[in-house]
């Protein structure tokens, strides 16, 4: 199937803006051209809030943690006063990346090229042989500011500074969830994967079920969710009815406690919180992990995967041992996920590939390739 002259015109997605199974998924140029990623970064990644870590991983004052975003390179920081602030991660001078990885800057952020110096809520304390440049004034040429803000420790940034606020976007989320208590959580792992699939690729296998029983078949097997909420704008949900925990696989009986003060509607299951465009969120009655897809190309993808336990639960003695096993069970899945969004995207690169219709189970699949092409559609073709 040929791309259109115009691959933003909406009359080209005709078969995509059906009614749920009338409606076909996307053309494989949504998933291989350039032009379809450059839009989306444009449109959605530089528009959107986007996950990108959590306070409990930077503990003192100096604490950092660098993210690659589709937005550019991206450092989250702890600064003197006890507040998280990000900042683009790029010398006010010649450019040039200040810090990668996680870590912590004893005093300040100094530039490996030419030494400029800053202090850890941006401000630029040196510049060594500026003093004959003209009009120099340090306090102008401090870090450039990315709009932050956190939810029950989670990290969230927006390249957008006319967008909503948090809440706002994500409106009744953090009311229905709260009770998880996730900022009593801290981050007990993480894993990163490079993957050759499109990051739309990946967050789709998160929002259906329907691949559980063939991708899943040999671990954690078949898995029925239904849609728990009305359909939200930018955030949807699937649940899992189980009254304990799936944080470890099947057969295998899990040790550590449900959260206290659940109300029923979690305390009986699963509930997977897909917030656009590209996070999902396990919570389960003991513990919850995140996933997380950052594009780096049309087809190619960062998976960052989180895990997260009560603080109490991660200050047991025999902590490291029981979490082994939620550990295997993660692992498993998201590597049988991973490898599924790869084969994804070697068969789009066929010229004969042409969208096929939906099932049943993929209704929240169908509504986020059709919040793609609210976005990225133009609005008025000429």
């Amino acid at each position: 199937m040929f791309e259109p002259t115009n691959l933003f015109d909406p009359s080209a997605y005709e078969q995509q803006r059906r009614p749920y199974l009338e409606a076909f998924s996307l053309p494989a140029w949504c998933y291989n051209s350039e032009a379809f990623y450059r839009r989306e970064v444009e449109q959605i990644f530089l528009k959107t809030w986007l996950f990108v870590g959590r306070t409990d991983e930077l503990v003192n004052p100096g604490d950092y943690s660098c993210v690659d975003t589709p937005g550019g390179p991206v450092i989250l920081m702890r600064t003197r006063e006890g507040k998280v602030k990000a900042f683009a991660n790029t010398c006010r001078h010649r450019g040039a990346r200040l810090l990668e990885g996680t870590g912590r800057c004893e005093r300040a952020i100094i530039c490996p090229y030419h030494g400029w110096t800053y202090d850890f809520d941006g401000a630029l304390v040196g510049a060594a042989a500026m003093e004959q440049t003209v009009d120099f004034e340090r306090s102008l040429y401090g870090l450039t500011p990315i709009r932050l803000e956190v939810w029950q420790g989670f990290i969230w940034i927006n390249f957008d500074d006319d967008a909503d606020a948090l809440d706002a976007e994500f409106g009744g989320l953090f009311e229905t969830y709260e009770a998880y208590q996730f900022s009593d959580m801290i981050v007990t792992r993480r894993s990163e994967y490079e993957l050759d699939c499109n990051w739309k690729l990946i967050m789709d296998i998160a929002q259906e079920d329907y691949h559980t029983g063939t991708v899943h078949r040999t671990s954690v097997g078949t898995q029925v969710a239904y849609e728990l909420d009305d359909t939200h704008a930018s955030w949807q949900c699937l649940h899992l009815p189980r009254e304990s925990s799936i944080g470890v696989l099947p057969g295998e009986s899990t040790v550590f406690p449900h959260i206290a003060g659940l109300p029923p509607g979690l305390a009986g299951g699963t509930n997977f919180l897909l917030v656009y465009p590209n996070s999902c969120f396990g919570c389960v009655q003991d513990c919850m992990w995140w996933v997380s897809f950052m594009p780096v190309g049309p087809d190619r993808c960062i998976n960052n995967v989180g895990f997260c336990f009560p603080r109490s639960i991660a200050e047991r003695p025999d902590f490291d041992e029981v979490a082994a096993k939620y550990y295997h069970r993660w692992d498993l899945s998201v590597e049988e996920d991973n490898a599924a969004g790869e084969l994804q995207q070697h068969g789009m690169r066929s010229v004969k590939r042409v969208p096929g219709p939906y099932s049943s189970s993929e209704p929240l699949v169908y509504r986020f390739a059709n919040w793609v092409l609210d976005r990225a559609l133009d609005p008025n073709p000429s």
